[in-house]
């Protein structure tokens, strides 16, 4: 395992590379990246860095939402397989049949899409960030895609704001079911349930704490609280674990896992970075079209 992680310290150096990955990825990806986080933090990274190669951990519109930040550099996915069942969910003929459904409204588009799908949208959001975008587009009513649940959840925060859904999901987020909260709650009466808004309503609902991936670490690091149910992604219970040794965290249930975000090891980027392969490339006047949308979402997050 050393081994390894020294080569990809030594190649990433040579080549002037940045390791960008997502929380939800397996836990020994974090002792080679520069930078680990949510979407939009890693989005924020992708602007900023001066690096000649990113080497994305993370899943397909990630990497592709990091080549359309930095354009001329080389954006590598060390396994190209890492998709996301979500952004899968609408292409570009379905997000315009919707559209036509609801004419002249704002459409803000979850940053888990597709470049397509970010090309016709006004305006991206994170789970970090997705009541502020919402809002700030003074609307009262708003298209919200390809997340049904974080667009209802984003309504419930906003009086007067109608959020017109697309019906996507996360199959992971949807594993939990509110009688598992239930179940936890009795089981646990101290804790402190923390969870993702990608969740059902019955789930987020029924919470101590709904946030991002960043905002349920931060909750949890801030809390005065000494046990927590995590109801996310089992990446972040991993992270939790290991950072606060003296808080007790307890995962909601064993299969929360997304399978695509496990793909990568330290030897699919070793790989990735020797041979520079598995390079994410985005149409120009595509990715013209959807950095509009993505730079309207980081200039309404500073």
């Amino acid at each position: 395992m050393d081994d390894i992680k020294n080569k990809i310290l030594k190649l990433k150096k040579e080549k002037n590379a940045v390791i960008l990955a997502h929380c939800y990825q397996n836990m020994e990806i974090d002792e080679v990246a520069d930078y680990i986080g949510d979407s939009l933090y890693l989005s924020q990274m992708a602007a900023k860095t001066d690096a000649d190669i990113i080497v994305f951990a993370g899943v397909y519109f990630m990497a592709q939402t990091a080549k359309i930040l930095s354009p001329n550099k080389k954006v590598l996915l060390p396994r190209l397989e890492s998709g996301c069942l979500m952004a899968d969910m609408i292409d570009l003929a379905q997000l315009r049949e919707f559209k036509s459904k609801h004419p002249n409204i704002p459409v803000v588009c979850y940053i888990n899409s597709t470049a397509e799908v970010k090309s016709e949208c006004d305006i991206c959001c994170t789970s970090s960030n997705a009541i502020k975008i919402v809002d700030s587009l003074k609307s009262n009513k708003v298209l919200f895609l390809p997340d049904t649940y974080l667009g209802k959840w984003v309504e419930s925060k906003l009086n007067g704001v109608e959020v017109i859904t697309y019906p996507g999901y996360c199959p992971t987020h949807l594993r939990i079911k509110a009688e598992d909260i239930i179940a936890a709650r009795k089981n646990y009466p101290n804790a402190k349930i923390l969870t993702h808004p990608e969740c059902h309503q019955s789930v987020t609902s029924i919470s101590d704490f709904v946030g991002s991936t960043t905002g349920i670490m931060k909750y949890a690091k801030e809390s005065e609280a000494k046990q927590f149910i995590i109801a996310t992604e089992k990446g972040v219970y991993d992270r939790l674990k290991r950072d606060l040794p003296e808080k007790e965290f307890i995962m909601i249930k064993d299969n929360i896992i997304c399978p695509n975000m496990k793909w990568h090891t330290l030897d699919d980027i070793y790989n990735a970075l020797l041979q520079e392969e598995h390079e994410i490339t985005v149409d120009k006047a595509l990715a013209n079209k959807a950095l509009g949308c993505i730079n309207r979402m980081l200039e309404v997050s500073k």
